[in-house]
């Protein structure tokens, strides 16, 4: 299956939980894209005691999966494209919902 991951937040248990979501279903076998929205596209290096967001940021990677980013969000945090997602569009994450068999929102 298709799984279509958008993340909307940068809230360390809720945005962990977004990317163990991902790695789980990229170990299990499923084509899966993350796009990244709204503060979610801090979430590169994002670290807590209790919930390493980046840790399952990097794993995801290592798995495989695709991680995009919004541009304009990305642009209004000034942030650039020295994350290691490519700056996106929302053409971009209209062809990652279409693309997919099933979309979760986090």
């Amino acid at each position: 299956m298709k799984i279509g991951i958008l993340i909307e937040t940068k809230e360390f248990e809720k945005a962990w939980n977004a990317f163990r979501f991902a790695v789980t279903a990229k170990k299990q076998g499923h084509e899966t894209k993350v796009f990244l929205m709204g503060e979610a596209v801090e979430c590169e290096g994002l670290t807590h005691e209790k919930y390493n967001v980046d840790e399952q940021f990097k794993l995801f990677q290592s798995l495989g999966g695709e991680i995009l980013a919004c541009g304009t969000c990305l642009k209004s945090r000034h942030l650039d494209d020295s994350t290691s997602c490519p700056i996106s569009t929302m053409i971009d994450c209209l062809d990652m919902v279409t693309w997919a068999d099933k979309t979760v929102s986090f």
